[in-house]
């Protein structure tokens, strides 16, 4: 799908042709959108290709004065009760007269610019809207990582009363999330400090200052991923002992049992062999097995009691 944007006094609004000055987005494109952009916009058609490859790593890139900002953006997607946090690459290309993002589906980031969610933007300044555009990623970063927080907070008071394999899935989920989520920030590190060394940013200090912003939030987006991973992975391990430990105590308490039931069962059985027995001719010899078993089994608790296996 092709989206023409084009501000006006500050906000962002929909057009229907490209024109010099405009934002082109491109979210799902079929081939053929694909080479009408590209045709329109002078822009090798790789750079649209490579936005739209899943498994594509961050990375900038110039190119007959077209330049290529390749970024991981987070996306969420609902999942039964939960949801699942992941990233996929987003594209922008600077062309001499126009910004193009590209995306394999529809993310916040995008957005958040044409619903007039960020201020002050400018679809002429293309500079200054793609340091924004890196801003709000990094922000959009930030905002899931404490979401997958929250998230696990709950899965542990779930777990703290199931004690079940189910939430430690989800926690397992969530884990992964931050493996993506760590990965792609540490990409998105690398662009970010090339693009400081780029002179389109260093003749401007505006830019330059806002570029600096952006790398702080993501360097802080790094740090709350790993500390979130480790709590998490630390959180996972101990439920897992809990579990494992309670397990081992059902299976001592039935054995515990197993051995009690089974001393009656054996007293019983001796009396009930076809030779002569003890008692046998006592017309209380029925009530003084019961009264020995009873002791035996009342013996063995005691023992076990004391031995706390029960």
């Amino acid at each position: 799908m092709i989206s023409i944007y084009q501000s006006d006094d500050g906000r962002v609004a929909e057009k229907q042709t490209i024109t010099p000055g405009t934002w082109v987005h491109l979210c799902e494109p079929e081939e053929a959108e694909i080479e009408r952009v590209c045709a329109e916009l002078h822009v090798d058609p790789d750079f649209v290709r490579a936005a739209l490859d899943e498994e594509e790593r961050s990375r900038l890139e110039v190119e007959d004065g077209v330049t290529l900002i390749l970024v991981d953006t987070p996306t969420v997607e609902a999942e039964g009760r939960s949801f699942v946090y992941s990233t996929i690459p987003f594209g922008i290309v600077l062309t001499p007269d126009n910004i193009l993002t590209v995306c394999l589906k529809e993310t916040a980031l995008p957005r958040a610019f044409s619903e007039g969610l960020v201020k002050g933007v400018s679809t002429k300044k293309r500079n200054r809207m793609t340091l924004q555009m890196l801003y709000r990623n990094a922000t959009l970063f930030l905002f899931y990582l404490r979401q997958v927080d929250k998230a696990s907070s709950r899965v542990e008071n779930e777990l703290h009363i199931s004690m079940k394999n189910k939430e430690l899935i989800q926690m397992l989920g969530l884990e992964k999330s931050l493996v993506y989520f760590s990965t792609s920030l540490k990409g998105n590190e690398l662009v970010l400090e090339k693009l400081l060394r780029m002179d389109f940013v260093k003749d401007y200090p505006d830019d330059t200052e806002l570029l600096e912003d952006v790398i702080i939030e993501n360097k802080q987006a790094i740090e709350m991923s790993n500390i979130y991973r480790d709590i998490l992975s630390g959180t996972m391990d101990a439920f897992a002992s809990v579990i494992s430990n309670n397990l081992n105590i059902v299976m001592k308490l039935l054995a515990s049992l197993t051995i009690i039931l089974t001393i009656p069962t054996i007293v019983f059985g001796l009396w009930g062999t076809n030779v002569p027995v003890p008692f046998a001719e006592n017309p209380f010899g029925f009530w003084i097995v019961l009264l020995i078993s009873a002791a035996l089994t009342g013996v063995s608790i005691l023992f076990m009691i004391r031995k706390k296996w029960l």
